[in-house]
């Protein structure tokens, strides 16, 4: 991936405390637009959390969070993903009577104020259909336009979810365990995807699997109990002494 010099995204001393719990302890986080950052760590570690601060949807106890340059912090996550912050979420969610050519369409009304007006005509209702099936074929699922989601396998949903993340345009994606779930071939073919769409984009994913991590990423953050443990090149991070004690050693040897 190629980053630029500009800081698509950045926290500052970030903390969330609940009842007196640092899920986040004062974490300074800096990613590059266009590289891809893999945030990693042992279950409590706070990669959770720390997404959900940096999408709105927990508001931080302390600290900063920019997007190019922008403060964001404490803002809600409509208000977070207009400044071209979209997330997709580890637990599909989709509407599974629907087809995937109508829930990308419906994400692209959303952007648009149309929102969920059902009553508008046929003809506005498919102004959106050639960035539909550009969506759909990005993530390689225009054999499959016209399939409820429901009948979708797995892997398939997960394409899915990740046409309706590109369908915000956005300028940072975060990506909540994108293989999560899945068979060693799936896990191949997301590799492949989120390496495809990642180009020119600016991507922050959790992932356990540290293939994933190791195919993807250019820079990793390690987390051990709220707190940046270790960050640097995949390579670096994963011999670490520190870093295979907390985290790698374990993932190693399941």
């Amino acid at each position: 991936m190629t980053t630029s010099g500009r800081v698509a995204l950045r926290t500052q001393a970030l903390t969330k405390v609940f009842r007196g719990f640092r899920a986040v302890d004062a974490v300074d986080l800096e990613v590059r637009e266009g590289g891809v950052h893999a945030l990693v760590g042992p279950n409590g570690a706070g990669k959770t959390t720390l997404f959900n601060l940096l999408t709105g949807f927990v508001s931080p106890t302390s600290g900063t969070i920019t997007v190019f340059g922008e403060d964001v912090t404490g803002k809600r996550p409509e208000q977070v993903a207009r400044r071209g912050v979209a997330r997709s979420f580890q637990i599909t969610s989709l509407f599974e009577n629907l087809t995937s050519r109508e829930q990308v369409e419906l994400a692209l009304q959303g952007r648009t104020g149309q929102g969920f007006r059902f009553w508008r005509t046929e003809k506005l209702l498919g102004r959106h259909r050639a960035r539909v099936d550009e969506l759909l074929a990005e993530v390689g699922l225009m054999p499959l336009a016209d399939k409820p989601a429901g009948l979708l396998a797995y892997g398939q949903k997960r394409a899915l979810e990740l046409a309706l993340v590109l369908a915000l345009d956005p300028r940072v994606m975060l990506l909540d365990e994108p293989t999560a779930g899945m068979g060693i071939e799936d896990v191949d073919r997301t590799i492949e995807l989120v390496r495809r769409i990642a180009a020119g984009r600016t991507v922050v994913f959790v992932d356990h699997n540290m293939h994933v991590v190791g195919s993807l990423a250019d820079r990793v953050t390690v987390l051990q109990q709220g707190k940046v443990l270790v960050e640097g090149p995949y390579a670096e991070v994963r011999g670490d002494e520190r870093v295979i004690t907390a985290y790698l050693g374990e993932a190693d040897h399941a």
